[in-house]
């Protein structure tokens, strides 16, 4: 599905947070939004889920005024991997996942219920945990079990919000790939991520933000010194190899 936003803006407590936003995400295109701590990454990703409603601007889903759908017509449309999930319920892994079925479950999960949990709980290599009560795995595991629970929605939209944060080096790649191969089968992907090689990897396109704001936009061509440095205050060396992007920081920019 197709996401378009025009002229969104959101304040904290009176305070702007997010200022004349306007972004057009295409069908299965994957997207990374990124910028440093502050910028507004987080909140925008949330008005996306009518977590926050923004003060001004529309966000159409399709040709769907996302402010005038019900609750459980995005959760079966848009699936969310928040930054941090913590105080989760004493469930097993195979019932937390289970929980991502619920917006298309009646009473019961159906047997296609269970199996697509199953299916998903493999995909993401958590057999071996399945029936372990979640609040006893590392929060790396933890993490996975929630990336797990949004993909059991199977939803057309997948919003992530830093999901590879407390992974190692590995299980960030891992789940990256999975990710990359839900855009390749037409799911549309907004994620927000601190790690711009990650982001020059995987991404179809980028999204930089500055104090609430969009300073650029585009492929990852835009990964360039000219555009990193003003943002996070560092200089960079940007290498090219192919249509393979290296980004190294050394030092901290002049103020």
């Amino acid at each position: 599905m197709k996401i378009n936003i025009e002229g969104l803006e959101f304040s904290y407590n009176g305070k702007p947070t997010l200022k004349n936003m306007n972004l057009k995400v295409d069908k299965g295109e994957f997207l990374s939004i990124i910028g440093p701590n502050g910028s507004g990454k987080t909140t925008f990703l949330k008005c996306m889920n009518k977590i926050l409603s923004p003060k001004k601007g529309s966000i159409l889903i399709d040709k769907y005024d996302l402010n005038k759908l019900h609750r459980e017509d995005i959760a079966r449309i848009v699936g969310y991997i928040p930054q941090a999930e913590r105080g989760a319920f004493p469930t097993s892994v195979f019932d937390t996942v289970l929980m991502g079925r619920k917006p298309h479950m009646k009473w019961l999960p159906s047997s296609k219920d269970l199996e697509i949990v199953s299916d998903v709980i493999d995909m993401m290599d958590l057999s071996d945990f399945s029936m372990k009560n979640i609040n006893e795995l590392s929060g790396g595991q933890r993490q996975k079990v929630i990336i797990a629970r949004a993909l059991a929605q199977q939803p057309k939209i997948l919003l992530l919000d830093e999901p590879t944060s407390s992974l190692d080096l590995k299980h960030q790649l891992e789940v990256l790939e999975i990710t990359r191969e839900q855009a390749n089968n037409d799911v549309t992907v907004v994620m927000s991520v601190h790690d711009l090689n990650l982001a020059a990897r995987y991404s179809d396109k980028i999204l930089m933000m500055k104090d609430g704001e969009i300073f650029h936009g585009g492929g990852t061509d835009i990964l360039t010194p000219e555009n990193i440095e003003p943002v996070y205050g560092v200089s960079v060396d940007v290498r090219r190899d192919s249509d393979q992007i290296w980004i190294m920081p050394k030092r901290i920019a002049c103020k």
